[in-house]
């Protein structure tokens, strides 16, 4: 269930401890605005929506939107079967392209292939879980 931007506010405001009157400090307004901002007969400038966030310790998107900011991918299991499933589809392609090139014919045995493979997709994962990382 959504709820309003002003709830969303009086809410977030008691469970920082925090006054109107100390929400109005931080923000540079007065604690009658905050007072109009809980009760939906006003909303904060647009411009002042992140420092408000930030003071009340939510997302923008919460805020705005009046429904809880979805995850965004923190989860490392996810992140790993992403990267694992990214790299097992370039090995499925190294494989095939190898394979048109008939290496039963060489001395370059299977288990050789398999190893350079899973150093692949260990050289491709790790890259991108901590680029995952980094946009937690």
């Amino acid at each position: 269930m959504n709820k309003t931007m002003g709830t969303i506010i009086s809410e977030a405001r008691k469970e920082k401890n925090l006054t109107q009157a100390d929400l109005a400090t931080a923000m540079n307004v007065t604690d009658k605005a905050v007072s109009k901002w809980e009760r939906d007969i006003a909303c904060p400038d647009i411009n002042s929506i992140p420092k408000l966030a930030e003071i009340l310790g939510i997302e923008v998107e919460t805020l705005v939107s009046g429904k809880a900011a979805t995850q965004k991918n923190n989860n490392l299991f996810e992140k790993v079967c992403t990267c694992v499933s990214f790299g097992l589809s370039v090995g499925v392609v190294i494989l095939t392209i190898l394979d048109k090139f008939n290496l039963s014919k060489t001395e370059i045995k299977l288990t050789d292939l398999i190893g350079l493979l899973a150093l692949a997709i260990v050289g491709i994962a790790l890259p991108k879980i901590k680029k995952l990382n980094e946009n937690k």
